[in-house]
Parts: C-alpha cells; structure tokens; sequence
C-alpha cells in the first residue's frame, strides 16, 4: 500500500515539475517578446515607422475632417518629426527634436473630434502596412497622452 502511495506521489510530483517547467518556459517567451523596443520593432523599425508615416499624411490630407487644419503646415517637416516621435515613443534609438505637443499646438484650437480623426487615420495607415492591432493599440496608447496638451477647444 505505501508503495502504491509513494508511486502516486512521485508521479504526482513528476507532473507537477513538467507542468511548472511548461510554466515557466512560456512565461520566459512572453516576457522576452515584451522587450523595451517590441512596439518599435513591431511598427518594422525606422523604415516601417518611415513607410507608414509617408502612407498617413496622404490621409490625414484627404480627410474632410481634419484637412483644413494643415493648410499650412511644413508636411514635409511634420512627417520627418512624427517619424521621429513614433520612433523615440516606441523604443526605438530616435531622439524627438520637436516642440513639446503644447507649443506645437498653440492657437491651433483642436477639438476631439479632430484629435479622434488623426487617431483613427493613423489607424489606417498602420492597417494599411499589415501593423498587427496588438502593436497599433499599443502605439496608439503611447500617444494618447498627448490628447491633453493638444486639445484646447
């Protein structure tokens, strides 16, 4: 009868160390893909950040709700410091040289729904690259902070 138990047990502890094993080795694989630069890699890197940059401001140009914001502005100069920003917010070796988003967005009077279409063209233009929404929401969420500073209106 104690052999019995003592074979249950030791099967029982066998089981039991592949199962934390099994544990530990997936918790291991999550946490190496959440590295400080997952997003910016995930975005393709510079190019990627640079190709969906160059796809989004043809958007954001074409979008009733928001095209007449940027009748003025540099878009040359904006998609080289949104590029910069994407990059250096995702953890990627960027620096932003830019002003910070309160300066940038002085007298500009944005409202939410103006902040929410740039939101959801930026959207696009990541579908548009085959971004997984994993990584877009994550992108996404890193800029959303910004909503304060820019929205005045």
């Amino acid at each position: 009868m104690q052999t019995r138990l003592s074979s249950k047990l030791v099967k029982a502890a066998i089981i039991f160390s592949f199962g934390i094993s099994a544990t530990i080795a997936t918790t291991t694989s999550a946490f190496a893909q959440t590295t400080p630069d997952a997003v910016y890699q995930g975005l393709g890197g510079k190019e990627g950040i640079n190709k969906i940059v160059a796809d989004f401001l043809p958007i954001v140009l074409a979008d009733d709700r928001i095209k007449d914001t940027f009748k003025e502005t540099d878009m040359e100069r904006l998609g080289l410091m949104l590029a910069e920003q994407f990059c250096a917010l995702t953890g990627g070796p960027c620096k932003y040289s830019g002003k910070d988003m309160q300066e940038a967005h002085k007298g500009m009077n944005i409202n939410n729904a103006q902040f929410n279409a740039l939101a959801e063209d930026l959207q696009i233009a990541m579908e548009k690259n085959n971004i997984p929404s994993s990584v877009s929401n994550k992108l996404v969420a890193k800029l959303a902070p910004m909503q304060r500073p820019i929205v005045t209106k």
